[in-house]
């Protein structure tokens, strides 16, 4: 295969033959380890952040299934008083919530940080201190939203939260904002772990684990990644603008003044459908892993596989209206929608058909991973079917809103992610337990939920189709509904039995550990059941095919002697290796980060923030918004320290440099990432300004005036090439003024940003427009809110630009800061001019 790089790639036939010193082991221990005690919390190792990642969003599963059997205990049998109207109300908005948004994406993502550092054999990913904040923000914010519901402060407008039953008018307490803002910072949090999530999978990969060789899980978690980083931003927007129009009365959704509330349907669709195969996704790679272990053969189609997958995240995307049939949308939007619908269901439909193929090319070994596997293929395929059902415009008329819906998308997520989790639970909780888990309580486990979920959720058709309306508390004698209710309640404690067993099991049998698992129980043949510390391999190996322990069963050995790559570390600090994105070839060593305790103060102060102004405690939010930045810098401050050693040898005579910029830097990539997530929540702005515009056209008034908006654009066009000369100064010059200038460069690049940002909003100011008075003056300062925030920014990385300088740390003629900085302000520039041009021009102009 010809290099990408111009990589000499006979270098790889010179690895040693002998057996490494065993006090390279010892270094690299001492410099891996983790903190004791309560300094363990600061703990930034995937073993760690990664175990308490699934252990939490565990957590919150089984506190959703509580909440659920209360509901079915109150559906049991008709004019029950178990629940009152408004705590059910609560109980069944805080169970589809937390599901959604505290357990089934934070759940994939959690084993992803946990798996694919040990399955891609690289040290770590490579932002532990990022992945150490995801996890802190989402435990410390999803508590304190979960605590709400026993004080009587949870929302009570469904996981959906439709306006305008959530305006102020109709929920005037605090239990939407509740909402509102811990579901946006929650998805803060997951956006964090997919950033971290695109550039692992991309840039750590072991030597010679091309894209044709990477496991199938780390294809599906980069899809996965790549889909929470164009969706989620859809779902940040709107929850900020319906809490910018509870708390100041901007009129997004209130058609009285030129909204809509359709907007936030399809804002939120916009997220949520695609959320679904979010869901799926990770568990589909997992699920392609672990059939070729229970047939022991290598998985059929894999190549179809990964098309697959890439073409489920796509076409997802043009689903969203998918819930909206009913919404008296154009015919011709709903065929196209319903065309869509039936389109996703193609590649699930591939998946399906290799993992058959997968099994009956092997020979079944009937253990609980198996089972599971094999159950979650029925489940799914079932509610793939009632998808296809309610896909079809004329059957979802009648569907819609009933619990025909509510089976459908309970055997869709128990099949297709549920199952295959535990499945996963069983498959590699050899790798951070010391004591294996049972067989024989685990098929157990298997077949209460496998009966309970078919008892629960099976009736639940028919009572749909009898016109059973969902989320009703309660439901008159007399229509036939009380039988089959009164089955799905039956059903759900006997669903419930079976996790109660499980948890049991894992109580009596379970002790987490980084070095003494219970090894590879089921015989998997990818890397992550190499033998590991806190280091992850002991040598980063050179993989040569997609199963590399069947094809090579010497290669354990070879990995734990210390005869591949980095197998000691040659600066005497955390350091992992990154490859290039195609055929993962060596490209240079990264200096990784150790334990801090700034990732967990930024996360928790950033929670406060939040819930400070969800309770309206304005001064008390300004306080921890700016502990938390201070955080957040601070952990920033020694990731890019000056190091004196320029290059290393990785092993087999290969030279290469250490910690560089520019494109082939895992920073750039990362960059990149963030500013398609900030862009997809200014190219959603814009879409919701366009779609108010074609709403009430009649309410749109005439912008400031052609000569205003020229001096704005220039004033952000001087920005630009001031933050690019910053950047190219820094690179093409040494000595004291090359160090110098260039954060005056930036800085002036901020200033110009600010000065463009306070024109633009007082010309539009001094046309009469208010944010209060339509959905123009809303949707128009909702651009400008936009730009303040990214501006806001980059001040803030100016000044701490400056700051670094002053310190004597700015090193030429490469500084990964400064380039940071550079592109982001470079960014605010153009998304400056984007929102100022648009609403000027269209189509105000």
């Amino acid at each position: 295969m010809k290099s990408e790089t111009g990589f000499d790639h006979s270098l790889y036939e010179r690895f040693p033959t002998e057996k490494r010193p065993d006090s390279e082991v010892e270094e690299l221990t001492e410099i891996w380890k983790a903190p004791k005690g309560w300094g363990r919390l600061t703990a930034v190792n995937n073993n760690y952040v990664g175990f308490w990642y699934v252990a939490t969003a565990f957590g919150f599963f089984l506190a959703a299934g509580i909440l659920a059997l209360g509901m079915r205990i109150q559906l049991a049998a008709p004019m029950q008083d178990f629940l009152g109207a408004d705590t059910y109300n609560q109980f069944f908005t805080m169970h589809g919530t937390v599901m959604m948004f505290l357990f089934a994406v934070p759940m994939v993502e959690a084993i992803g940080i946990m798996l694919l550092p040990q399955m891609l054999a690289a040290r770590d990913l490579p932002f532990p201190r990022l992945s150490a904040f995801a996890f802190w923000a989402y435990f410390v914010g999803g508590t304190m939203f979960f605590l709400s519901l026993f004080v009587g402060l949870a929302p009570d407008g469904g996981w959906f939260m439709y306006p305008p039953l959530t305006s102020i008018a109709f929920s005037p307490g605090i239990n939407t904002d509740f909402w509102l803002l811990g579901i946006g910072f929650i998805e803060i949090s997951a956006i964090a772990g997919a950033i971290e999530i695109i550039v692992g999978v991309m840039r750590t990969r072991a030597p010679g684990m091309t894209l044709d060789r990477m496991p199938m899980f780390a294809w599906a978690m980069l899809v996965f990644a790549v889909m929470i980083v164009v969706a989620f931003p859809s779902v940040i927007l709107c929850t900020m603008l319906l809490e910018i129009e509870r708390a100041f009365n901007w009129p997004f959704f209130d058609p009285l003044r030129g909204g809509d509330p359709m907007l936030w349907q399809h804002l939120f669709w916009f997220f949520g459908h695609p959320e679904v195969y979010i869901i799926f996704i990770p568990a589909a790679g997992l699920m392609s892993m672990m059939v070729a272990v229970a047939a022991r053969t290598e998985l059929v189609g894999f190549r179809l596989n990964v098309l697959a997958l890439v073409a489920t995240g796509f076409i997802s995307f043009g689903v969203w209206a998918h819930h909206m049939f009913a919404t008296d949308m154009p015919r011709l939007s709903a065929g196209y929608f319903s065309a869509a619908s039936m389109a996703v269901s193609l590649p699930a439909g591939i998946q399906v058909f290799c993992w058959i193929a997968t099994l009956a090319s092997g020979k079944i070994r009937w253990n609980t991973p198996a089972l599971f596997v094999v159950g979650s293929v029925l489940i799914f395929t079932m509610g793939g079917l009632t998808g296809v059902m309610v896909g079809m415009v004329p059957f979802d008329w009648q569907a819609h809103d009933t619990y025909f819906i509510v089976a459908h998308l309970h055997y869709v997520l128990m099949g297709g992610m549920v199952f295959p989790m535990f499945a996963a639970f069983y498959h590699w909780h050899g790798m951070t337990s010391s004591r294996a888990l049972s067989e024989k309580v685990g098929k157990w486990v298997f077949w209460l939920m496998f009966a309970g979920l078919h008892i629960t959720f099976f009736p639940m058709h028919l009572t749909g189709l009898m016109g059973l309306p969902r989320r009703v508390y309660t439901y008159p004698s007399g229509r036939d509904f009380d039988l089959l209710n009164l089955i799905s309640t039956i059903g759900a404690f006997i669903l419930a039995a079976g996790i109660l067993l499980f948890v049991i099991d894992c109580i009596r049998r379970f002790r987490f550990t980084v070095d003494d698992d219970a090894g590879n129980i089921y015989g998997g043949g990818t890397l992550e059941w190499l033998p590991t510390g806190l280091y992850s391999t002991r040598s980063i190996p050179l993989v040569t095919s997609r199963e590399p322990l069947w094809n090579r069963p010497e290669i354990s050995k070879e990995v734990e002697e210390g005869r591949y790559f980095l197998p000691n570390s040659p600066t005497g600090q955390r350091e992992t290796l990154i490859t290039s994105p195609i055929l993962a070839e060596p490209q240079y060593i990264q200096l990784m980060p150790g334990p801090s305790p700034w990732p967990l103060s930024a996360a928790v102060f950033t929670a406060l923030f939040f819930l400070s102004l969800t309770v309206q405690g304005y001064a008390f939010a300004v306080f921890c918004g700016i502990v938390a930045v201070v955080s957040t810098l601070r952990w920033l401050w020694d990731t890019d320290r000056p190091v004196e050693q320029q290059s290393a040898n990785i092993g087999a005579g290969i030279e290469v440099p250490i910690a560089i910029t520019g494109p082939k830097s895992h920073s750039w990539w990362a960059l990149n990432v963030l500013m398609v997530v900030i862009g997809m929540i200014g190219f959603m702005a814009v879409f919701a300004y366009l779609y108010l515009y074609g709403i009430s056209p009649e309410v749109w008034s005439a912008p400031p005036p052609l000569r205003e908006t020229a001096l704005i654009v220039g004033l952000e066009a001087l920005a630009l090439l001031a933050a690019w000369g910053g950047r190219r100064m820094l690179a093409t010059r040494e000595g004291k003024l090359a160090r110098d200038l260039p954060w005056v460069f930036e800085a002036t690049a901020a200033a110009l940003l600010v000065g463009a940002l306070y024109l633009d909003i007082t010309g539009w100011l001094g046309t009469g427009l208010s944010p209060t008075a339509s959905g123009m003056g809303a949707s128009v300062f909702m651009l400008a809110v936009l730009q303040a925030q990214v501006v806001t920014v980059a001040v803030i990385m100016a000044a701490y630009l400056a700051f670094r300088e002053a310190r004597g740390i700015m090193t030429t003629p490469t500084n990964v800061t400064m380039d940071v900085v550079a592109r982001f302000i470079s960014y605010c520039a153009l998304q400056g001019m984007a929102f100022t041009i648009i609403p000027r021009v269209f189509p105000g102009g």
